[in-house]
C-alpha cells in the first residue's frame, strides 16, 4: 500500500510546473488548444443544425435527419474538433493539476458568447455578460490558489 502511496504522491508532484517557464507555457498552449478545439465543435454544430431546420415532428422522419447530420462534413469535422480537445486535454494534464487546469475551460464559455453573438446575431443580455464576467473572475481567483 505505501508503494502506491508513494507513486501517487510523486505523480502529483509531478504536475507542479513552473508557469513562466518553456514548460509551462506550452501547458497553457494545450489548454487554449482544448478551449479552441471545444468552441470550433460547439459553432460548427450550431451553424449546421440551424442550417437544417427544426427537429421533425414523428420519430420515422428525425431517425434520417438525425443521421444525415450525423454524416454532414462540418458535423464530422466538429466530432473531429471535440476529438483533437481531448488531445490537448492529455497534454495539458501532463502539465498541471487538474484543479488548476480545469477552470481554465470555463474560457469556452466566454468564447461560444462572443461567437453566438456576432455569428447567429444571438441576445448578448446584460446577465449574459455579468455571467461571463464572474466566470473570469472565478478563473483569476482560482489560478492564484
Amino acid at each position: 500500500m505505501s508503494t502506491i502511496v508513494r507513486k501517487l504522491n510523486a505523480s502529483i508532484a509531478k504536475d507542479k510546473v513552473e508557469l513562466n517557464t518553456t514548460e509551462g507555457i506550452t501547458g497553457f498552449a494545450y489548454i487554449l488548444g482544448s478551449i479552441l478545439c471545444t468552441v470550433y465543435g460547439q459553432i460548427i454544430v450550431k451553424w449546421q443544425v440551424a442550417k437544417a431546420g427544426a427537429l421533425p415532428a414523428t420519430f420515422s422522419e428525425r431517425i434520417p435527419f438525425l443521421a444525415r447530420l450525423l454524416f454532414n462534413p462540418w458535423i464530422l469535422s466538429g466530432i473531429l474538433g471535440g476529438f483533437f480537445a481531448l488531445v490537448c486535454w492529455l497534454a495539458a494534464m501532463t502539465k498541471f493539476q487538474l484543479s488548476y487546469a480545469y477552470p481554465f475551460m470555463s474560457l469556452a464559455f466566454v468564447f461560444v458568447l462572443i461567437l453566438s453573438a456576432v455569428l447567429f446575431h444571438e441576445p448578448l443580455t446584460i446577465a449574459k455578460i455579468l455571467g461571463v464576467l464572474l466566470i473570469i473572475a472565478g478563473i483569476i481567483v482560482g489560478s492564484r490558489g
